[in-house]
């Protein structure tokens, strides 16, 4: 029985860190768990935790985090023989702590990405609401400007993409994400990664999960991987 392999992956607003899960979790074969997705999920379905999200999220407040807690937890408790990559959660120290009476992570991933790059990236960024689904108009642009690919639905652009927000929600991000990244230093799971470009980071993220996962990723992206 193959052992189980659990990590996340931290990042700020804009790293990138969807486009990396994705990635990693088609070449080593991991579930991908976006928290972004079951706080969609649970709002659409009006479940109990989906009305108290819905509270937060129609008056753009951060969710708290034993709104999250007892979101998140329910759902990796059932996943408890798998193995997964986390995306979006653990935010906070409390969130952290949480999860870790749940099970023990094995890797956790800390994008690093520039501000002027972060900058350009959320200016271009337009999202639509419904799915989550994300489009940036430099690399990933919509096939009819303005409008989702699948469903046709018009995007929208988020006040806190705007630059004016922008350096608020960084300063966030690093207050609240350096005591989650101190604890998971200090379990020896932490690894920074540093760049501009998701192709250039990459196979130093491949080379990492490798050497963790002791075994060789699919070819599934061996051909976009610069020399």
């Amino acid at each position: 029985m193959a052992k189980l392999f659990r990590a996340a992956i931290m990042g700020p607003p804009g790293s990138g860190k969807g486009t990396i899960c994705k990635r990693i979790a088609q070449s080593f074969d991991l579930q991908y768990l976006s928290s972004g997705h079951y706080l969609r999920e649970s709002i659409a379905a009006n479940t109990e935790a989906g009305v108290l999200v819905r509270s937060y999220v129609e008056r753009s407040m951060m969710v708290p985090d034993h709104v999250m807690t007892r979101l998140m937890l329910p759902r990796l408790e059932q996943l408890i023989g798998q193995s997964w990559l986390l995306d979006g959660f653990p935010r906070t120290l409390s969130q952290a702590r949480a999860l870790n009476s749940l099970c023990q992570l094995d890797l956790v991933i800390s994008l690093n990405i520039p501000y002027e790059t972060l900058r350009e990236r959320l200016s271009d960024r337009w999202v639509h609401a419904a799915s989550g689904r994300v489009y940036n108009m430099g690399f990933n642009p919509p096939q009819v400007k303005g409008k989702d690919d699948v469903t046709g639905e018009a995007l929208i652009q988020h006040d806190d993409d705007k630059p004016e927000a922008l350096l608020s929600r960084l300063r966030y991000y690093k207050d609240v994400a350096k005591p989650v990244m101190d604890l998971y230093k200090s379990q020896g799971i932490l690894h920074a990664v540093s760049g501009t470009e998701t192709d250039r980071i990459w196979p130093y993220i491949n080379s990492l999960l490798s050497a963790k996962m002791h075994m060789q990723p699919s070819d599934a992206f061996q051909t976009q991987t610069p020399p």
